[in-house]
């Protein structure tokens, strides 16, 4: 009863949070960028928020319940790419202070066939990746509270719809940096209650296989190299994190904000693989996908338990709300204004925005309530963007110009790739879909080379330096 009002309190706070924050959205800037006017540790907060999400939660505490330290351990290819963007990428972004999307960039590059392209690619992605969020919320609801999994989908995914729809990135950033706080306090507290439960951390590694020590043993190094440079290309530059990278109020606060992000995640990956692993000690014979929620209806007393799914809960909404955002601005921005479909001012322009979003809300959720596991999903999900958007954007940002024609070429030699591979390969083993994906960007990288270097290439500034 008491976690029940809890749980339900924080819902209604984040719902309340959310509308408060869009009180003053007027124009589409706002509604897309939030103003840009956030400081270092507010992009570290909504990007660290938009990163934990149900995969890099509920889905690697499920791969480490099966497969022990491996996953955690290749998920630090994810760690090492937000260190590197942080480095690298993040001070370069000054050069495209107008940009709302990954379109507003690539246009710049490769033409309006570009944009639209990265524009499908974008809705792609986001649209995988928000659906996995709405089923973990409901798998959420559904194991701690007994609700039925299609009645706690769309409680969760209602809000996020509500919030996100009426204030955009203002009302997902200010959501965000609720959400953080509340996960970056209670799922530490998971792992310390599920340590003390079981007898402590000596109790952890007698209690797990000893494959579940050694990756090499548990998965083999092919499939953790594999998975690695899956975590290390597969979100690199999607689109909400190309967000977070144009909403700072400088490039250093910008920068600042994505090295601590990246830096956190590595603390927090290991985190969620020794709860994955507790719960195998607690009981071997669990349905995989239910081993972090298992552990805090567990090991967690009432009250602490309402927060702590509060905190998981936070997680979830925390991604959804990011990529339905990105999504939306997607579809409006790169998809459907070059088709024509634009609004004549900017009032009408936040109105077709709100409209965009709310639609694509209602089918995510449909399309999370017809699918299965979390992470898998996430994966899957990576065939629609590292394979044939990558690359040319990177050279784009590092304002390498080329044809229109290398980018067309490059993209359709990585789409077919990844397909022929799908086709061809039977995916059967974990990292059966990531292959597809490496081979991909692969084919595309080669191509986008030689179609660079023979075929009209030159290099120019896309843009002048803005503000430091």
């Amino acid at each position: 009863m008491i976690d029940g009002i809890i749980i339900s309190g924080y819902l209604l706070l984040t719902l309340i949070i959310g509308i408060w924050a869009a009180r003053n959205v007027t124009s589409p800037d706002e509604y897309k960028t939030g103003g840009r006017q956030y400081s270092s540790w507010v992009v570290f907060a909504t990007l660290s928020a938009s990163f934990i999400g149900g995969g890099f939660t509920i889905g690697l505490a499920e791969k480490s319940y099966l497969f022990g330290i491996a996953y955690p351990l290749a998920m630090l290819g994810f760690s090492l790419k937000e260190v590197l963007v942080a480095k690298f990428i993040a001070p370069r972004m000054r050069a495209f202070k107008d940009a709302m999307t990954v379109g507003d960039i690539m246009v710049k590059a490769y033409g309006s066939k570009a944009r639209f392209i990265s524009g499908v690619a974008s809705v792609l992605v986001c649209s995988g990746i928000i659906g996995a969020q709405i089923l973990a919320c409901g798998n959420i609801l559904y194991t701690l509270l007994g609700t039925p999994i299609i009645y706690g989908s769309l409680i969760t995914a209602g809000i996020v719809v509500i919030y996100a729809t009426y204030g955009g990135m203002k009302s997902v950033v200010a959501v965000d940096i609720l959400h953080f706080s509340i996960l970056i306090i209670m799922l530490p507290l998971v792992l310390v209650f599920a340590l003390s439960d079981i007898g402590g951390f000596s109790a952890l590694v007698s209690g797990v296989p000893e494959s579940h020590l050694s990756p090499i043993e548990s998965i083999g190094w092919i499939s953790v190299a594999v998975l690695f440079l899956s975590f290390f290309l597969g979100e690199t530059l999607i689109p909400p994190y190309v967000q977070r990278l144009l909403i700072g109020k400088t490039t250093a606060d910008t920068k600042q904000g994505t090295l601590l992000s990246g830096l956190l995640s590595v603390p927090f990956f290991l985190m969620i693989g020794c709860i994955g692993m507790c719960a195998y000690v607690l009981n071997s014979d669990l349905q995989p996908n239910l081993a972090l929620p298992h552990v805090i209806n567990t090991v967690m007393p009432v009250g602490l338990k309402g927060l702590a799914i509060a905190g998981l809960l936070a997680v979830v909404m925390s991604s959804a709300d990011s990529f339905l955002n990105s999504t939306a601005i997607a579809m409006t921005n790169d998809v459907l204004a070059p088709l024509g479909f634009k609004a004549k001012n900017p009032k009408d322009e936040l109105l077709f925005s709100r409209a965009i979003t709310f639609a694509i809300g209602l089918l995510a959720i449909v399309f999370a309530l017809n699918t299965t596991s979390v992470l898998d999903l996430l994966l899957y999900s990576y065939q629609f963007w590292t394979p044939f958007i990558l690359v040319p954007l990177l050279a784009a940002i590092f304002q390498v110009r080329s044809s229109d024609r290398t980018f067309l070429v490059s993209a359709l030699v990585g789409i077919s790739s990844v397909v022929w591979w799908n086709l061809t390969f039977p995916q059967s083993r974990i990292d059966g879909a990531l292959e597809s994906v490496i081979f991909g960007i692969s084919m595309n990288s080669l191509t986008f080379w030689l179609c660079h270097k023979y075929l009209f290439a030159k290099t120019v500034p896309l843009a002048q330096e803005s503000r430091v």
